[in-house]
């Protein structure tokens, strides 16, 4: 790694939400030679057997090791290596920590990496994942019985007890986050209906600087993709969405015009990321391929990469910015 400390993204939600799959696509845009990967799910102080005999859940702060997460979280920031504990998903056992050394990004993933004020002071880019609860089950009953041994009834069981802990702990982190991504099927359809074709809500706050992406919306209705002024929390922010059934000319269009935004990275190919397990089976999602180039922009221009001309704040400031042009000759971003 260089002189300058690692750029850092936590990317947050509940179990099976979508976070590895989010990662494993950033990973690929950034190369993973380029990027060290932390799962916080690994903090468990308990096994599986032992949770179940004490009768608490993985996503309780209590299970976790948070305290040591928040120091080494530190660590990463000013890029020196830790020890990281290491929890094995498919036997639920503890096993040999492994020695990590933080690249130029380092994505930090799972359950309850903004839970505290210490741990959200390390991040220069916060992501929560919030799919709808009923498509969360579904996703999470597919990966459970078939990479970690349990049944379907087994599955429905423990999401029933960690319901309330999920309410408590996980889904409150979402407010702390600079990008809420939410995956949903089109109205009046079910996951399985739409052929893994779903839609995706990209709610950015103005927390960070967002690339002005006023001109991917042309004004023309109906082109599955667009980008609107709303509000989150009563706060204004801006709302990309992009429909499942975007055209391949639409996507191609819009990831060209995205890694323009990306002059430090050479473009690949879109079917090296995008993709997503569906019962053993690779598929592609242009909303996810775009929804990662955008974390990507985002990345690198932490890093410095990009290009500041090509910076933009959120449409939801653009009001206060063209007053601040007319005043002053420039504008500046949030």
């Amino acid at each position: 790694m260089t002189g300058r400390r690692p750029v850092m993204l936590g990317i947050i939600g509940d179990s099976a939400a979508g976070k590895s799959t989010l990662t494993q696509g950033l990973t690929n845009l950034l190369r993973a030679g380029h990027v060290t990967h932390v799962c916080t799910d690994d903090y468990h102080k308990f096994d599986r057997h032992e949770r179940a005999a004490r009768g608490i859940t993985a996503i309780h702060p209590e299970c976790n090791y948070l305290d040591i997460l928040e120091l080494q979280l530190e660590r990463l920031h000013y890029g020196q290596p830790i020890l990281k504990p290491v929890y094995e998903h498919s036997t639920g056992t503890l096993i040999r920590p492994e020695y990590v050394q933080p690249r130029e990004f380092v994505i930090v993933e799972g359950l309850l990496g903004l839970h505290t004020v210490v741990m959200r002071q390390f991040y220069d880019v916060k992501v929560f994942l919030e799919p709808p609860e009923d498509l969360r089950r579904v996703w999470k009953i597919k990966r459970d019985t078939t990479k970690r041994g349990y049944t379907a009834g087994q599955v429905l069981s423990e999401l029933e007890k960690r319901e309330p802990d999920s309410r408590d702990y996980i889904r409150p982190q979402r407010r702390h986050a600079d990008i809420v991504v939410q995956f949903y099927p089109p109205e009046g359809k079910s996951a399985e209906e739409t052929n893994g074709h779903l839609n995706v809500r990209l709610t950015l706050r103005p927390t960070i600087p967002h690339p002005d992406m006023t001109y991917l919306c042309t004004g023309k209705e109906n082109t599955g993709i667009r980008l609107i002024l709303g509000r989150d929390s009563g706060r204004p922010v801006d709302i990309l969405e992009i429909d499942g059934s975007v055209t391949p000319e639409q996507s191609a269009y819009l990831e060209e015009t995205i890694w323009r935004h990306l002059p430090g990275v050479d473009p690949i190919p879109s079917n090296q990321f995008g993709a997503y397990q569906d019962r053993g089976e690779t598929r592609h999602s242009d909303p996810l391929a775009l929804t990662q180039l955008l974390l990507t922009y985002h990345l690198l221009r932490e890093h410095g990469t990009g290009e500041p001309r090509l910076f933009a704040p959120p449409v939801a400031a653009l009001d206060r910015v063209l007053t601040s042009r007319s005043a002053a000759g420039q504008g500046e971003g949030d």
